[in-house]
This record gives C-alpha cells, structure tokens and sequence, in this order.
C-alpha cells in the first residue's frame, strides 16, 4: 500500500512539472489561483537586455522564448496574401454547328404519261439547261392522231373561207356560217389535243442543274407517275443546321458565315444566312436556320456534312481565379486588394471555366484580387503581399527593433 501511493505521488509530481514547464501560459493559470512558482519568471513582465521591462506576447515562454513574426500581437499582424489581376473574357461569341447540304434547286422528274421508254438522250452526272430533253417515249401512236387531227383542221378552215365568202355574196345563211365557224373551232382544239398528246411523249427537265442516276431505262414501260431521275441545281448549296434558343434574337437574313465540308479537311467556305424559321423547336429548344454556300468550284454534293460556325459581339464579363471565389450565407464574393488593403466585393458567377470562373462584379481589367492567404481576412484589413520588394520583413524588423533595443 505504501509503495502504491509513493507511486501516486511521484506521477502526480511528474505531471504538475510537465504542465509547468511545457503548457503555454501555466505561470498565469497558477499565478491566477495565488500558487507563485519559486523559478522561472512571472508570466506578467520579462526583463530585456538593457534592464527595462517588455509586455510579454501570449507566443514568449520564459526568458528564452520569441515572440511571433515581429514581435507584435496577433491583433497588430499584417496578413500576408497572394493575388492575381482580373482579366476580361468574352462568351456568346462564337456558334459551331453541324448541318447538312441540299441543292439549291432540287426536282424529281416524272414520266408525263403512259407508254414504253424510247430513249434516253442524256447521261448522269450531265449538266442541262431548263428545258431540255433528257428522253422519249414510244409516240407511233400520238405522231398519226396528230396528222389525222391536222387533215381535219386543214378542211375545216377550207370549208369556212368558202362559207365566209358566200354569204359576202349573200348565197348563203347565217346558220350555215355558224356551223362552218364551229366546226373549225372543234377541229383547232382536236389538233391543239393532239399536239399535246405528242408532247407528251418527250420528257424534259423544268430546270437547269446536273441529271443524277436514272430509275429506269430504255426499253421499260413506265406509268404516268414513274420517276425517271432528279435534276439537282448545286450553283450553290442550301446548309440546315440547329442553333440554340440563346442566338435566336442575334441570327438575321444575310450574316456572313464559315462552312466546312467534313468531306474537304482544311477547306473553309464564306457564305450568308439564305432564311432562318420562325419558331423555336419546343423538343430541342432550338432554332432551325439555312445558309447559302457557293459552290463555283462544284465539289460540293448535296447531303454533305458541314461544319458552320458564325460570329458574334458577344458579352464580355470580368475572369477571376476559382481561388479567389469564396462564399457566404450572403452568396458567394471575393477579396479586392487596394493599396494594402481589401475591400469585400460581392459576386455573381457567370460561367467556370478551366483557367478562370466569369463574374458579374463591380471589377476593372487588372484589379488585383486575393487568391491566398483569404480565410482570416475582413473587411478594411491591411495586408501585405507575398512578393513584396522588402521580402515581407520589414515591419517585422521595425517591431524587433522596438521591443528588443540593442
């Protein structure tokens, strides 16, 4: 039992030195319950160099204890800070979209009536002009209706110049004029159906551009609704593309733009907004716009795809660095150093991006903002820079200087 509590003892004994002599500020603890400590120094005063006697810094132990960077209190502390200078970024100013060319005039032309291919007169890929023949068909049948209804035109205007002048020598009666007169008109119209017929037998383009592939050949019988090849205008190409809901008000009928065919690497196109739609599309939120592409050189195809990408003014807004970004149950502001100090500005965030996040801010190109050194700062603090000229130790030499007089 006795060796137990000289055990207890000699522990207890051993923790109040430990506390003494490694716990900050255990002189003051003790002094402040009336226990004065027969070594050391009293935690109130330490006695400098010269005699005179020094305030102690809650960071002094004893005689041989230092205070911090400058001698100071925690509350006289320059902040230390590092910065970075406010940029200007533009967004909103540039539109890349992916469409699809058509031709600028594209028909399908059909078989305009009924019977057996003759014959082709044009190949694919041949350029043709408005009216042309590309083929015909049987037409024996058509070719004698024809002369048939010409043989009866040609008597029906015998017999009514012979009616004519007999009644201008009045032999003949109003009556038999009349039936003369009509029998000339139903002759005119027979043969203007017979040329019709005729015509009919030829099939041609309505307008100029380049015949593709042929969907019959000569020799098959058609109908009426047969498509025989499509006729493609590509003096220029007509690019659909989708652009976003944000660009509608800004996209107008003849802004200039670039164009790229993903078949052609490297080959930029300047064309013009040809007609843009009139409402947004409620799926994608987008709107449908079409450009005109020249095409002089021809090696653009309708059905290519195309990389488009316009230009914009744009809005320009102040780029800070994500570290100077902090937030608060007010939102989210950053620190503004000015002429050693820093002022709170609150911000809103625009856009994050990898080297810079966009703010909407009472900010000037080259303001310098604080990016470390933030967490202990308030508003109106002095602070110092991290590159300062004098290697940041000039004010802490200033107050060494004071409080330790050589």
């Amino acid at each position: 039992m006795f060796r137990q509590l000289l055990l207890s003892l000699v522990v207890i004994g051993a923790a109040a030195v430990a506390y003494v002599f490694f716990v900050p500020g255990a002189s003051e603890t003790l002094a402040r319950f009336g226990i004065t400590l027969p070594f050391g120094q009293p935690a109130e005063a330490a006695v400098g160099p010269a005699g005179q006697q020094q305030a102690a810094s809650p960071g002094q132990r004893g005689p041989g204890g230092g205070g911090g960077q400058g001698g100071g209190g925690r509350g006289n502390r320059t902040m230390v800070v590092v910065t970075a200078p406010v940029l200007l970024a533009t967004i909103n100013d540039k539109l890349t979209s992916i469409g699809e060319g058509a031709a600028a005039h594209s028909v399908t032309v059909v078989s305009p009536a009924s019977g057996t291919l003759a014959e082709l007169t044009v190949r694919p890929g041949d350029a043709v002009s408005a009216g042309a023949v590309i083929g015909r068909l049987d037409a024996d049948a058509e070719r004698i209706a024809q002369e048939r209804a010409k043989l009866a035109f040609d008597d029906a205007q015998t017999a009514l110049d012979r009616t004519n002048a007999l009644a201008k020598a009045s032999n003949t009666t109003t009556v038999q004029v009349a039936a003369a007169q009509l029998a000339f008109n139903n002759a005119r119209l027979e043969l203007q159906n017979a040329d019709l017929a005729l015509q009919k037998r030829t099939i041609s383009t309505p307008i100029a551009g380049t015949v593709g592939l042929f969907q019959v050949s000569a020799g098959n019988t058609v109908t009426s609704q047969s498509v025989v090849t499509t006729i493609e205008d590509t003096s220029h190409i007509l690019v659909s593309f989708w652009v976003p809901e944000r660009y509608a008000s800004a996209i107008t009928t003849g802004m200039p733009l670039t164009a790229a065919a993903v078949a052609l690497p490297g080959q930029s196109i300047a064309g013009e907004v040809n007609a843009v739609d009139n409402r947004i599309d409620p799926a994608s939120r987008t709107l449908k716009v079409e450009a005109a592409i020249p095409n002089d050189a021809g090696r653009l195809r309708p059905g290519m795809s195309f990389s488009v990408s316009m230009s914009f003014p744009g809005e320009q807004f102040p780029s800070v660095d994500p570290l100077a970004i902090q937030w608060s149950s007010a939102g989210s502001y950053l620190w503004k150093f000015v002429e050693g100090k820093v002022e709170r500005v609150p911000v809103e965030i625009i856009q994050r991006n990898s080297d810079g996040v966009l703010v909407k801010a009472e900010l000037s190109e080259g303001d310098q903002v604080v990016t470390q050194g933030v967490q202990q700062l308030t508003a109106g603090a002095s602070v110092r820079l991290l590159d300062d000229p004098s290697g940041g130790q000039g004010e802490g030499r200033k107050q060494q200087s004071q409080g330790n007089p050589s």
